[in-house]
């Protein structure tokens, strides 16, 4: 009988103990997933004139801790000449987002991407050690271009 008292007595003290590992496990997950590794503001014209001068503009931040080294540049479906094909790489830390700024012309409806690899390179961030994601190092958004 003594035995199935002290069962008795366990039984809620476990549960407790489990209630409270819950709790704080989902907790600490719900903090390391709200971090967004790149945020993106891809700022492009819709439409635009036949030969005329088109200003693309990418800004970058992160929320993550650590600093990471990016590189950025724009793809096309229509080969398109000069500094649309600029490749540029800096340091992207939380506290210092970038800009990145390309002027081309075309005469030709583009569909767009700018892409944005994180690739271990040193000698581009000041900290030795720049984080590299673990899930993905490659970023990119879509916008298409009517040319008139």
């Amino acid at each position: 009988m003594r035995c199935f008292q002290f069962l008795l007595r366990a039984i809620p003290a476990a549960l407790l103990l489990v209630l409270c590992l819950q709790l704080e496990v989902s907790d600490a997950q719900e903090n390391t997933n709200s971090r967004r590794i790149l945020i993106f503001d891809f700022d492009m014209p819709d439409k635009a004139k036949a030969n005329e001068e088109i200003n693309v503009k990418l800004k970058l931040e992160t929320e993550l801790r650590e600093c990471m080294v990016v590189k950025a540049y724009l793809k096309s479906d229509v080969p398109v000449q000069g500094a649309f094909n600029y490749k540029y790489t800096r340091c992207l830390c939380a506290d210092s987002p970038v800009t990145f700024i390309w002027d081309f012309h075309t005469d030709r409806t583009l569909r767009i991407a700018a892409v944005v690899d994180i690739v271990k390179e040193t000698g581009i961030c000041t900290e030795d050690m720049a984080v590299i994601p673990i899930k993905a190092n490659r970023y990119y958004k879509f916008h298409t271009l009517a040319i008139d």
